[in-house]
Parts: structure tokens; sequence; C-alpha cells
């Protein structure tokens, strides 16, 4: 079984790259972020005809998260992080697919830091280390995928000094995903690529993706359950470099069924 996740940055204006790249590599469960349209505007009828089954929580201009499934039946579990009522901002949903726990999100930048944005990233990320480990305390298969807006490691930017104090690598942040990962997530990446330079974003400036001078934002976090099934994992790189397509790349896993 191949699961894959792929900021799009806007599911309508990149939806042909989207179905191009769905039609060339046939995952059977995508999470997509920041979807950028309200409920009502996802294209449900595109993806339907593309073979997918979907669930999503849109929101308009802005965030927007989806999971989608070939052939296979979704049911929804969660669209809101709990912790914080006021939290009106559509950064997860959750589905039950084929037995495992799929929860896709997208947590915040979080720039400029310090700031108030920067605070909200840090308590989003506490609300979700404390429901990850609800999951992850049932013992069932789980996966954890989407853009976590976090760069772990040096070994993840090209040039590390220039993102020391960026939101996406202060040591805070770096430490909250480190507390995640330590409940007992395997990162799929570094466990099969443990001392590879891999990107899953490049920027539309300075001409990043030729220089390759990237960033690795986008994780998988496998519960032991799925960790023991993991067979391979990759990025779909040369979708970056597709006409109108988005500054992230799709990254995949295959899990043995």
């Amino acid at each position: 079984m191949k699961i894959a996740t792929y900021n799009v940055n806007g599911v309508n204006g990149r939806l042909p790259v989207l179905l191009r790249w769905l039609a060339e590599t046939t995952p059977d469960i995508v999470c997509l972020q920041e979807l950028k349209a309200p409920q009502e505007k996802f294209p449900e009828q595109a993806i339907i005809d593309a073979g997918y089954n979907a669930i999503w929580h849109g929101q308009k201009s802005w965030n927007g998260v989806a999971i989608l499934a070939r052939n296979k039946k979704i049911t929804e579990l969660d669209r809101i992080l709990p912790g914080d009522d006021e939290d009106l901002q559509s950064r997860m949903i959750a589905a039950e697919i084929d037995g495992i726990t799929v929860v896709c999100l997208y947590l915040p930048n979080g720039n400029p830091a310090p700031g108030p944005k920067f605070d909200y990233k840090l308590s989003w990320f506490k609300r979700f280390n404390k429901y990850a480990a609800k999951l992850l305390a049932s013992g069932k298969p789980v996966v954890l995928a989407g853009d976590y807006n976090v760069i772990p490691t040096e070994l993840d930017v090209y040039r590390p000094e220039r993102w020391v104090d960026d939101a996406l690598f202060r040591p805070e942040t770096r430490v909250a995903f480190e507390e995640l990962v330590s409940q007992g997530w395997t990162d799929a990446l570094r466990k099969l690529y443990p001392g590879q330079t891999i990107y899953t974003f490049w920027d539309y400036f300075r001409n990043a993706y030729s220089r390759d001078a990237g960033l690795r934002i986008d994780h998988f976090l496998l519960s032991p359950a799925l960790d023991a099934r993991l067979v391979a994992a990759g990025v779909n790189r040369e979708v970056r470099g597709w006409e109108k397509t988005s500054d992230h790349g799709p990254v995949w896993i295959e899990i043995s069924e």
C-alpha cells in the first residue's frame, strides 16, 4: 500500500498538477494540505473522476486539509484538534482506512518569531502531541502525515545557518518535534535514509529548486504497528519541476499489507 502526503498550495489552482501526479503514481491514500479553498469549493467531482473518495476540511483562502483513498472506504474520525474551542483554523483531519488511522495535518508556520503566530504554533504543537499520544496508546496502526513546518535537524535544510531565527528551525520548534517523536513514533524517511540529504520543499525564489536549496518539512511518523510494515519511502521530487506546481514535492511511503 502506498500512502502519500502533498502540500498542494491551492487545490484548485494546482488541480492539473494534482491530477497528473495521481494518474502517474496512483497512491492508495493521499493526505493533502493547504487547500486554500472553502468547504464548498473543493473539487470533489474531479477527484472522484480520478478514482478517489475524499473527505476534506476547507477554509477560505488559507489552510485546509483532505484525505483521499483510491477504491477504499474512508471513515472520518476527527476534523478538529481538541483543546481549544476558539481555534477555527482547518489544520487537521483524521480517518480510518483499511484498519489504519490516518491523520493529515498542516502545522502552523509560526513566523515571524517570536510573536503571536509563533505562540500559536507552539500551542497547536502541544495540543497535537497530546492527541498523538492518545492514538499511540491505542496500539493501532497510525500514520501522522503532513506538512509539519518543522526542520528537525541541520541535515534537513540547505545552509542551516540562514534559518536559525526562523520559526521552522527555532529550538522550541525542534524540541516540540523531538518530544512528539520520542513518544514512540518512527520518522519513516529518516529510518530508511538516516544520513542522506532529502528535501520536500523548495522556495519559488532564488532558483531554489534548480540549486536544490531545500528543506525537509513534510514528514511521515509511524506507530510501531506500521513501522514494522514499512518497506519503502521517497519524494516525487520531479513534480516540483512541473509547470504551475506547488513549492512542495509529494512524499510517499509503502507499507506491506
